[in-house]
């Protein structure tokens, strides 16, 4: 648990305001959300103190952290949700606070979200899943690949990632492929997708590709292609940018498409509807989109590396 502010001036909203964060997991792109939120913080003019910390995928301590943020009387929670379920009641007790709940990238399921959740920044999953399913649809006619195998090494502990891929294969329907999803397993950090990526490959010995739904699953695939000897022979097609995962796109042998919804653009609009909503703005809607953007060849990837030369996304 750490907390840190940053300065500027001007602004409507609050001069100092204390706010909770809780990131879901290790990966980047949570690093790119906290730097959002100090953009996002700065922009308004707002002093923010942030008291965060990770949940490390795991309801429990994401609950018992929200009840230290209720304790501390902060006039806000971004959160992103361990589980579309088991977040219900950690999400309820800060709404019975009073303290309004702002999720970002993952939240719970409905009508739970419309009760408890005051907005959802969001890039639409289905759309980001559609995006990459366009890609590979394409790569797929462009090597006369009729009747692709795919696996998928995947994060559907939460319902965003089910979109993701129900997204992906309906732009391969959409585009009259004939594809089998033949393995779909869950993922986790790094070592962990590489594992499930294994297996799959090991399992499959003539699969065509492997869609990670997010960024660690996305850099296990292609650390497992590499390791079987598949390269040129099983492609990659992911989910979420990082400085690792750029590269790889530039190399172009394995990964060969890239859909991602910015961390700093996510904490930035986590941290505006947080501050509308603590100075008496509700948004229209409790979902507030966030932009996808689809990555396809070396040169997109040397521009977004030339982007982020900090490496965070």
């Amino acid at each position: 648990m750490a907390a840190c502010g940053s300065d500027s001036g001007g602004g409507s909203a609050p001069k100092e305001v204390k706010v909770g964060v809780i990131y879901l997991d290790t990966q980047g792109f949570y690093g790119g959300v906290r730097k959002g939120i100090d953009a996002g913080a700065n922009a308004a003019g707002t002093k923010v103190k942030i008291v965060e910390t990770n949940a490390q995928d795991d309801a429990s301590k994401e609950s018992s952290f929200m009840q230290t943020l209720v304790g501390q009387q902060v006039k806000a929670i971004l959160l992103s949700a361990s589980s579309a379920t088991a977040s219900v009641p950690a999400i309820k007790q800060a709404h019975d606070a009073n303290i309004p709940v702002i999720c970002y990238n993952t939240c719970i399921q409905e009508p739970e979200m419309s009760k408890y959740v005051s907005a959802y920044t969001l890039g639409d999953p289905i759309e980001f899943g559609a995006k990459l399913g366009k890609a590979a649809a394409d790569y797929f006619k462009s090597k006369g690949i009729a009747n692709p195998t795919i696996g998928v090494v995947n994060c559907e502990f939460v319902e965003v990632c089910i979109e993701r891929r129900k997204g992906f294969e309906q732009a391969l329907k959409a585009d009259g492929v004939n594809y089998r999803i033949v393995a779909n397993q869950k993922g986790g950090d790094a070592s962990a997708s590489l594992t499930a990526a294994q297996n799959i490959l090991t399992a499959n010995s003539s699969l065509d590709a492997i869609m990670g739904e997010y960024g660690d699953a996305t850099i296990g695939s292609v650390k497992a292609v590499r390791n079987a000897n598949r390269v040129g022979k099983t492609v990659v097609f992911g989910g979420d940018m990082t400085t690792d995962i750029a590269n790889a796109l530039k190399d172009n042998t394995v990964l060969k498409a890239q859909v991602d919804i910015g961390g700093q653009v996510m904490g930035k609009a986590a941290i505006k509807a947080a501050l509308e909503i603590i100075d008496g703005k509700k948004p229209s809607k409790v979902v507030v989109p966030v932009p996808v953007d689809i990555y396809t060849s070396p040169e997109d990837a040397s521009s977004w590396l030339t982007a982020h030369a900090d490496g965070i996304p």
